[in-house]
């Protein structure tokens, strides 16, 4: 059975699968993951489940009658282990090996490591999978005192669930700010002050040196500072490392991620990648880019599936990301690199406020805390290629929304 074999049961597999056939691709598919779990939702593994208040069943995107009723077959609990272009076939683990017409990568990313002394000393966790967030979960019942490295988004909320658990927690941040390449100042000031007012320990501008076990058995990490933190267990969330080994392998051309063009497809015209494993051009920046979202790894998916189904159409979505921490709803659009101007809209001190970024005068990102509805007309705004000028941004009184009615907009969709 030919056809097209995707691999990863990630958010960009099932999208690429369930857009071919939606599409008109009439040839079987196949999905082939490592993990024996029906393809699941990521984003609430560091926040709902680890609180328990979402079990593993609600993580399901879909259950299996869902994938058979459209003729999708998952092959569940097998890893793909080379891939052979010539031959149009991969080989998994347990021997097989697989035919393919059309083949999309979508192995995602992994945790990166830290490579100091003691980071692979047991009791050093990260969160990437089911399997790390039940091991995870399991451990923060039992422990008094967290060590989180890294201020980025699993870091933070997962830092936010423990101190919600009734844990101490202590961040390490090795730049100068949370977040800091991801949103404005004022975005991390205010994420800043919002975890010391939940009683975590946050410290920036430091890194860790090393990791040792104590003679108690508690685990100290030794920062470049000198400071020392000691906890039960640490929690390393330093960012990913894309899984395109087998590409790299098979001779496709990597960077920083699977080199891709506007449709997901590779150098051979018969494999593709999307999601967090690929590395694309982004019109946004106007360099290429590796992202690492669920709207980035759905909307890419659809991109690449409809391209095999024969229906191609350049990928060209906003970016888009979020995160949950207490009672803060953080809501990104855009890219903010080499943003030169940054405007609040709202007061930061009433914990609900938005952050236009501006790069060459040109609105390019918006990040908002509890201001949802401002997020939707960012998108509106940014996809339209529409900008308020920053006194217009700042007016609370003005309203943006008839900025799309406008002649700004009429001249940016022409």
């Amino acid at each position: 059975m030919s056809g097209l074999l995707i691999i990863g049961a990630s958010y960009a597999g099932v999208q690429a699968a369930l857009a071919a056939r939606d599409d008109g691709y009439a040839a079987p598919i196949r999905i082939v993951a490592d993990e024996t779990a029906l393809p699941y939702q990521r984003p609430p593994l560091s926040k709902a489940f680890l609180l328990g208040t979402a079990s593993e069943d609600s993580l399901i995107l879909r259950d299996d009658k869902f994938f058979r009723d459209r003729g999708i077959d998952l092959v569940l609990g097998h890893a793909a282990t080379a891939i052979d272009r010539h031959a149009h076939t991969i080989a998994l683990a347990n021997g097989d090996r697989l035919p393919f017409d059309k083949l999309i990568i979508a192995t995602g990313s992994r945790a990166r490591r830290l490579d100091v002394p003691g980071a692979d000393l047991p009791g050093v966790l990260t969160l990437r999978t089911l399997s790390d967030a039940h091991h995870l979960k399991a451990e923060l019942g039992a422990l008094s005192r967290l060590v989180v490295i890294g201020g980025g988004f699993i870091g933070l909320e997962v830092a936010a669930s423990a101190s919600k658990l009734g844990k101490s927690a202590v961040v390490i941040e090795a730049a100068p700010r949370l977040l800091g390449r991801a949103v404005s100042p004022a975005v991390s000031q205010a994420l800043l002050d919002l975890h010391r007012r939940h009683g975590v320990d946050i410290h920036l501008d430091d890194s860790v040196a090393r990791i040792e076990r104590s003679a108690s058995g508690t685990l100290v990490v030794t920062c470049t500072s000198g400071t020392r933190l000691e906890g039960d267990r640490v929690l390393v969330g330093v960012g990913g490392v894309p899984n395109a080994e087998l590409a790299a392998a098979a001779g496709l051309p990597c960077g920083n991620g699977i080199v891709v063009d506007e449709h997901g497809r590779t150098a051979d015209p018969d494999i593709y990648a999307a999601g967090d494993c690929s590395d694309h051009h982004n019109a946004f920046i106007g360099r290429r880019i590796r992202l690492e979202s669920v709207q980035h790894a759905q909307d890419q998916g659809k991109t690449v599936g409809s391209a095999i189904a024969g229906r191609p159409a350049p990928y060209a979505s906003v970016p888009r990301f979020w995160s949950d921490q207490y009672d803060a709803k953080l809501q990104i659009v855009g890219l903010s690199d080499g943003a030169d101007l940054h405007v609040i809209r709202g007061r930061p001190a009433d914990g609900a406020f938005s952050v236009l970024a501006y790069r060459d005068k040109r609105l390019v990102a918006v990040d908002s805390i509890n201001r949802p509805g401002e997020q939707l007309l960012a998108r509106r705004l940014i996809a339209a290629g529409v900008s308020p000028t920053p006194a217009q941004a700042a007016d609370p009184a003005f309203d943006l929304k008839a900025l799309l009615a406008g002649p700004a907009a009429e001249g940016a969709r022409a």
